[in-house]
């Protein structure tokens, strides 16, 4: 999605004429080996910046690098606070995923609102973006913190949790949060189903895109997945809601022409040209002349509000001491196959 953005703008005349030559690495979501490649892409590819790597674990791997080289580290896909509050001491390096905490932190105060009485049972990853997500509850829960009755971790390597939602379902829980990568969410929702556990599920964003949802959905026969909440902070192109407007139309006009291979449902390429827009923003704020300094300035000095890949009234928007590019949400509700956006817009800090 990103690279094809990237090409409707370099035959649009690119950035003050200036073309994105943009080059990536599979690293099989193997920290180590973004290290590796991330080397190789600076060293011998002589990179002007690094763009998107995906990954809490992963874009930690890098910084260290990154920023001793003075090389940025750009709207990385994570939002766990060790890298958005890590700025003072790398100051190159950048997320862009809203507040893995800030996100908890919205189902917590949810369901102080609509389920005070709720027992919940919480499947987090052993990492810090499933610590940052349980931290956010908790916050959010505020002093109905006791209400979480238990808790269980898989590791990143983990294939399945089966063991995981059988001790979780024995607490008698009634609410669940699930907070897993695809992977891992779709075995959880398949091994409750199974074990005929039916919760109110919350499921972490990054985990809610419509083919993931629908792999699930279909193993479930939707008694899992229906009525499923979550956050969203991008327009979703398969859902009715949105299929009049120009942002979709534009998505699919330049995924038909620059990746007519791609899936225009799969919201992963539309997160993608989201974050490339915010990407071409930053290069044209960075001058005719950039630098990576200039570069550096600009994604820290974001203001970007007409972004028209993400939900009405979320803007990108930074500051030196302010490394969250996104800080608001709206919440969704699965609804037989599709996501379906309801209430205000909420602070997702």
């Amino acid at each position: 999605g990103a690279n094809a953005y990237f090409k409707y703008v370099n035959a649009h005349g690119g950035v003050y004429g200036r073309k994105i030559k943009y080059l990536w690495r599979d690293d099989g979501y193997d920290p180590s080996r973004t290290l590796e490649q991330t080397r190789e892409l600076v060293q011998q590819d002589k990179v002007f910046a690094i763009f998107n790597t995906v990954g809490t674990e992963h874009n930690v791997a890098i910084r260290g690098y990154l920023n001793a080289i003075k090389v940025p580290q750009v709207f990385g896909g994570t939002g766990a606070s060790i890298v958005g509050r890590g700025y003072k001491k790398y100051p190159w390096t950048m997320g862009y995923l809203p507040s893995f905490v800030g996100e908890g932190a919205i189902y917590g105060r949810y369901v102080v609102k609509h389920r005070p009485k709720a027992r919940i049972a919480v499947l987090y990853e052993n990492s810090d973006y499933g610590r940052d997500l349980l931290a956010g509850l908790q916050r959010g829960l505020g002093k109905k913190h006791a209400r979480i009755v238990a808790k269980a971790t898989y590791e990143v390597t983990d294939s399945e949790v089966n063991s995981q939602i059988a001790k979780l379902r024995r607490s008698k829980a009634d609410t669940f949060m699930l907070f897993a990568l695809p992977q891992q969410a779709i075995g959880a929702f398949y091994a409750a189903y199974k074990l005929k556990w039916r919760p109110q599920i919350f499921a972490s964003a990054v985990s809610i895109e419509p083919h993931v949802m629908g792999i699930a959905r279909a193993a479930t026969n939707g008694t899992e997945t229906n009525n499923a909440l979550s956050v969203a902070f991008v327009k979703d192109p398969t859902s009715p809601a949105w299929r009049k407007d120009k942002a979709v139309a534009l998505y699919k006009r330049i995924m038909k022409r620059y990746f007519p291979g791609g899936k225009t449902g799969d919201v992963y390429n539309w997160y993608g040209m989201t974050v490339a827009f915010s990407m071409v923003d930053a290069l044209k704020h960075a001058g005719r002349n950039p630098t990576r300094e200039s570069l550096r300035r600009a994604m820290t000095h974001m203001d970007e509000r007409n972004n028209p890949f993400l939900l009405p009234g979320v803007a990108v928007k930074t500051s030196p001491s302010d490394y969250f590019p996104i800080t608001k949400a709206r919440m969704v509700g699965y609804r037989k196959n599709v996501w379906v956006l309801f209430g205000p817009l909420v602070n997702a800090r």
